[in-house]
């Protein structure tokens, strides 16, 4: 978990629109996913924003259903589990995160 610094401008456009587009799938398409109730490769491209929406603690409204979805699919929580059982750091993706807000909860290895 990461409290977030607070964010530029750009950025906060960037979440409202994310948050935008979760809706709108959500009210259009009636759930759980994104586009109705199957899968798609709409899931699957945001798939990782659903992470970043979690770790950064993002206010995506009623978006935040399809992230607690799309996090307790089986085949997400096997996805998080390898990764956090992985010893190995990225310096450029721990120089992220120390640039992005402080960390609160680390759950790696």
């Amino acid at each position: 978990r990461v409290t977030p610094k607070p964010m530029s401008e750009g950025l906060s456009r960037n979440v409202e629109r994310v948050r935008e587009l979760l809706e709108t799938g959500l009210a259009r398409f009636g759930g759980p996913w994104l586009a109705g109730a199957d899968f798609t490769a709409a899931d699957a491209f945001y798939a990782p924003v659903a992470f970043r929406i979690r770790t950064y603690g993002l206010n995506v409204g009623e978006g935040q259903r399809w992230v607690d979805h799309v996090l307790a699919h089986p085949a997400m929580r096997q996805w998080e589990a390898e990764a956090l059982a992985e010893d190995w750091r990225e310096e450029a993706h721990e120089a992220e995160l120390a640039a992005a807000g402080v960390v609160t909860a680390d759950y790696r290895k």
